[in-house]
């Protein structure tokens, strides 16, 4: 039979006031799925980003930033500027600023990614849209 031994309480060093005060990152819903800001800095936002199974974003373009997506885990469907490709688990692309883009859930199973924007202004604002599925294009 395994023995219970109580050990003393282990001493930890503080965090350091810029790493305790960013608390847990938080998640926000879309009709399309969600993203999570992973980490955000000066110049650039990591961003973990679902999309569920049928679902697309908008097709949108940003004037301030650049986009790098890496693959996780699902199948994506990109569209950048005329061209179309399908990646799979482990495979990226670029968006660069000012191109009009799209991704999409063209598979069964949740298409989970990692965005990393790169820019001189990351505010969720800076998206024009051109087609939406869900009503969010500007007139």
């Amino acid at each position: 039979m395994a023995q219970y031994q109580e050990t003393a309480p282990t001493k930890t060093l503080p965090l350091p006031a810029a790493i305790a005060n960013r608390g847990v990152a938080a998640t926000e819903l879309r009709p399309w799925g969600s993203f999570t800001i992973l980490e955000e800095g000066r110049g650039y936002k990591i961003k973990r980003i679902e999309v569920k199974p049928g679902h697309r974003l908008s097709l949108q373009m940003h004037h301030h930033r650049s986009e790098h997506w890496i693959v996780v885990s699902g199948t994506a469907r990109v569209t950048c500027g005329d061209q179309e490709i399908l990646l799979g688990n482990n495979q990226s692309t670029y968006v660069p600023q000012c191109t009009s883009h799209r991704l999409e859930n063209p598979g069964v199973i949740p298409l989970v990614l990692i965005e990393v924007q790169n820019g001189e202004y990351l505010g969720e604002d800076d998206i024009i849209r051109y087609q939406d599925d869900y009503a969010r294009t500007e007139n």
